[in-house]
């Protein structure tokens, strides 16, 4: 899949070493040092159980790399291609041992992360027919969130932001404790330097009405009907990024999107994705 952002070696790094070390514990995979000799070497395929799309084959990679940097992984699709049940995602050969102590962790992400991407696929292809993007938000699981978001763009889903720090997002308590729609936009527009965007959530037309007078680079409407949804692009008429959000469902998600509003945000995208079924089969000895 084309225009995938690049995961930061380091990130992914990090992220292994430290799933590895809790899966390794205090003394290593104890099954495989008394059942395989160190010195065998073996051929092995990821294979897909499930249909749906790839993501996060550089976290199986490195995987098997840091168990052990001989072990070969020649993936056989990239990140973001659909595969059907029975497909062979990589091809691995090298070290039995080092095969079999990071095979689990290889697995979990790849299987998770596949899942996100999957169940975002289903979602954006429910909107194809209009200009809405599906993406993600907070909801992610913790530690986690870089690889989501990344699996949620091989889906082809688009990424709302990545923490607390890379945008202003005025929610209905930031609103209540500051006193109101237009004390809160205010308040952050002083606060804030040049770069960084300022969204804001509205529940009604009247709040809206507020943003509209007062000025924002996007505006979240919360758990709006249809019906309101429709009316609330109007009023704005393109001054701004409309963000629909609250109660998206695969079931819902078309209707909320023929609205024309431009992005429709739902957590299900990652606290809800069912991981892909993947195994890892050894084919030989060598």
């Amino acid at each position: 899949m084309t225009n995938l952002p690049a995961l930061p070696k380091l990130l992914v790094a990090e992220a292994v070493r430290a799933a590895l070390m809790e899966d390794l514990g205090r003394a290593g995979d104890i099954t495989t040092q008394a059942t395989i000799p160190a010195a065998v070497r073996a051929k092995a395929v990821i294979e897909a159980r499930d249909d749906g799309v790839i993501a996060g084959l550089a976290l199986a990679r490195e995987a098997f790399a840091q168990i052990d940097a001989g072990i070969a992984f020649e993936p056989c699709v990239e990140d973001g291609a659909h595969i059907a049940p029975g497909v062979i995602v990589a091809h691995l050969q090298g070290s039995a041992r080092g095969m079999l102590s990071a095979e689990r962790v290889a697995l979990n992400y790849l299987g998770h992360l596949s899942g996100v991407a999957t169940l975002t696929r289903r979602f954006a292809l429910k909107i194809v027919h209009t200009k809405a993007k599906v993406c993600d938000t907070r909801k992610t699981t913790p530690l986690l969130r870089a690889f989501e978001k990344y699996a949620v763009r091989c889906g082809g889903g688009a990424n709302h932001r990545f923490g607390l720090d890379d945008a202003i997002l005025i929610k209905d308590n930031h609103i209540a404790v500051a006193g109101g729609v237009v004390p809160a936009l205010r308040a952050a527009k002083a606060f804030t330097g040049h770069l960084v965007k300022i969204e804001i959530e509205v529940e009604r037309l009247d709040e809206l009405r507020e943003v509209l007078a007062e000025g924002a680079d996007a505006v979240l409407l919360d758990n709006m009907p249809p019906e309101m949804l429709r009316e609330a692009v109007a009023m704005v008429g393109g001054r701004m990024i409309c963000e629909a959000s609250g109660g998206v469902r695969l079931e819902t998600i078309a209707a909320i999107a023929e609205t024309g509003v431009d992005l429709i945000s739902a957590g299900a995208l990652t606290h809800s994705a069912r991981a892909m079924d993947l195994s890892l089969d050894v084919v030989v000895g060598i």
